[in-house]
């Protein structure tokens, strides 16, 4: 088989300075790929800005004879989203692919979150990846072709005590990404999620003994595989970590009808809970409309 390449193509990696960020940075460079490395150089809580981290990730990959930019823009701000974007088309011309990788944590209990400490996660993770694809993805429309790959995580799609406003971030995402996964199609815009778990400045004391074995490396290969002119995958999820790699989806159950035209009582909730909740004969939907197919099927008996 052939080596996946990145040749004549521009990738925009947020959060690059370190962790996940910097390894897709350094693969992707090292395939060929023309590479903005964004990084505000916070601390893991947002605080604080240095320009050091993306530097060093932007030498490495110069002194490994690659092509990098460095860009210190914050992606919270519909500014900054743009400048990154731009800093991509004054440098390279083009934008090919979107790393959203940026984050921070807050995390507290929900009975002592402080709105700022929730508006903070929102603005990084979630409106971060917003602000940063949408004139990314313009770019992409222009040119027929993109590559979009939106970090998620656990916290969010199963639940992890003490993350409500990261949870809540980061399981947006995963909405976001099935919508600009659907409207990127007719452009071969493809649009991709990841769960990673990987020990970085952010997860280095949650994660405790395992954090040794979950090094960014081992989420690199699926990362630098979803960005690739080779994959025609558009709204998967995959959890990712230490070697293992696993696909995480939403499936609907046949459910239980109460018949056309019937309202159900609550009573009849409650003795067909054990219907609607099994999973036998589950379809995974690929947008809404499979949603209300299953519906309509229904009602036509």
């Amino acid at each position: 088989m052939s080596e996946i390449r990145f040749d004549g193509r521009v990738a925009i990696i947020t959060g690059a300075g370190g962790g996940l960020g910097k390894t897709y940075a350094l693969m992707l460079a090292k395939r060929g790929a023309k590479v903005v490395v964004n990084d505000l150089g916070g601390k893991p809580d947002g605080t604080g800005a240095s320009t050091s981290m993306a530097d060093t990730t932007v030498k490495e990959i110069q002194e490994a004879g690659g092509e990098a930019v460095a860009n210190y823009d914050s992606v919270s701000t519909s500014e900054g989203g743009k400048k990154i974007t731009q800093c991509a088309l004054d440098h390279f011309g083009r934008v090919d692919i979107v790393i959203n990788n940026a984050g921070v944590l807050r995390d507290k209990t929900f009975a002592k979150l402080t709105p700022e400490e929730l508006e903070i996660v929102l603005d990084v993770h979630l409106k971060g990846a917003f602000f940063v694809t949408q004139p990314a993805f313009a770019a992409m429309k222009e040119n027929g072709y993109g590559r979009i790959v939106l970090t998620a995580s656990a916290a969010g799609i199963f639940g992890n005590f003490g993350q409500t406003n990261y949870g809540a971030a980061k399981m947006g995402l995963v909405g976001l990404a099935n919508v600009l996964a659907l409207e990127g199609a007719k452009n071969n815009i493809k649009c991709n999620v990841i769960a990673p778990i990987a020990k970085t400045r952010m997860t280095e004391q949650l994660l405790g003994p395992l954090a040794d074995a979950v090094m960014p490396e081992h989420v690199t290969p699926l990362v630098t595989y979803l960005v690739s002119e080779g994959c025609t995958l558009s709204r998967e999820c995959f959890s990712v970590g230490g070697g293992r790699f696993a696909r995480i989806f939403v499936g609907l159950t046949p459910g239980w009808f109460a018949g056309k035209g019937k309202v159900a009582s609550a009573e009849d909730v409650r003795d067909h809970i054990d219907q609607i909740r099994n999973p036998e004969g589950y379809i995974i939907p690929d947008s809404i409309v499979q949603d209300m197919q299953a519906l309509g099927a229904a009602l036509k008996g």
